[in-house]
């Protein structure tokens, strides 16, 4: 059985997920990989008794909703898509509007480029939407100025740190939670969708909570990846959210440390500091890909949003 994680929805603002969870085929196959973890086509169907193109037609609208999360993998005969649920739990919302949530929220989006201090090592690099910026795998073009174009930054080793600004103290609202949400994948050179890495945050110096990334992939151009970017480099990540709020720190829901807000000390300082790298200690050194806009399957930079 899947980890305990949840997704709410608010009533018109996500229709994809809406439109994808609408089917009663759709609703099997999500309870299916809930209760059975991952599974490959053929295995989907044979459960539920449908055909193989009805199930691989559904997990498609399944992934574009971002609902279901999949794979390839090498099989006895060629590869094979092992599909995941990405959240064990789904609450469509009524309560109130964007315009109302908006209020309540105050995000700032950094180009992943514009980190203020760095520790890297190679394999590593930076790429804008047009080129790469610099040489592959010289830390020390890590300082360039060219960087504050990045779309695409990678190492094996290290860190990037960024300076947010804290707008809640400007603003002298208080913090009731605060997001970082940003695309990521594994750092290999090439690629290898079977490459775990140990992919850690830090805020204002202290860690929040590690995720595992599964590999690095490229198995198809992501959807947001320049048309010259060879298909032998990374091509997209997923898109993670870590949440610390006054219970602890979650990342896409899931308990991922004690980390709460009072332990950041962000009344105190004018600015958010986030590092993303790999600790020194990893169980799986496998380096980091950053995504930013015109790079992956989002488009975005790293978003910060602070819940006032």
């Amino acid at each position: 059985m899947m980890e305990r994680s949840f997704l709410t929805i608010a009533a018109g603002e996500n229709n994809d997920a809406i439109r994808a969870l609408s089917a009663p085929a759709r609703l099997e196959m999500l309870k299916l990989l809930c209760a059975k973890g991952p599974m490959n086509i053929n295995d989907i169907a044979r459960a539920l008794s449908l055909p193989q193109s009805t199930v691989a037609t559904g997990i498609q609208i399944l992934e574009d909703a971002r609902l279901v999360d999949s794979q390839l993998t090498k099989a006895r005969k060629g590869n094979q898509k092992i599909c995941s649920a990405i959240y064990s739990e789904i609450l469509i919302s009524f309560e109130e509007s964007a315009a109302q949530r908006a209020n309540n929220i105050i995000e700032v989006e950094m180009p992943v480029g514009l980190y203020t201090s760095c520790d890297v090592h190679a394999p590593c690099g930076l790429c804008s939407t047009e080129s790469v910026i610099g040489p592959l795998d010289v830390p020390d073009y890590f300082l360039d100025p060219q960087r504050m174009q990045a779309g695409l930054v990678w190492f094996g080793r290290g860190y990037v740190e960024y300076k947010f600004p804290n707008n809640a103290k400007v603003l002298n609202k208080d913090i009731r939670a605060i997001e970082f949400s940003l695309e990521l994948s594994s750092e290999v050179p090439g690629t290898n969708p079977d490459w775990p890495s140990d992919i850690t945050l830090w805020v204002n110096g202290m860690a929040i909570g590690t995720w595992t990334s599964p590999g690095d992939y490229g198995d198809k151009r992501g959807a947001f990846t320049p048309a010259w970017w060879k298909l032998e480099g990374s091509q997209y990540g997923m898109m993670k959210t870590w949440r610390i709020s006054t219970r602890g720190t979650f990342i896409d829901g899931v308990a991922a440390s004690n980390v709460t807000l009072s332990d950041l000390a962000l009344a105190q300082h004018s600015s958010i500091r986030l590092r993303v790298g790999i600790a020194e200690n990893a169980g799986h050194t496998g380096g980091v890909n950053i995504f930013g806009r015109g790079f992956g399957n989002h488009g975005r930079d790293i978003i910060m949003r602070l819940h006032v």
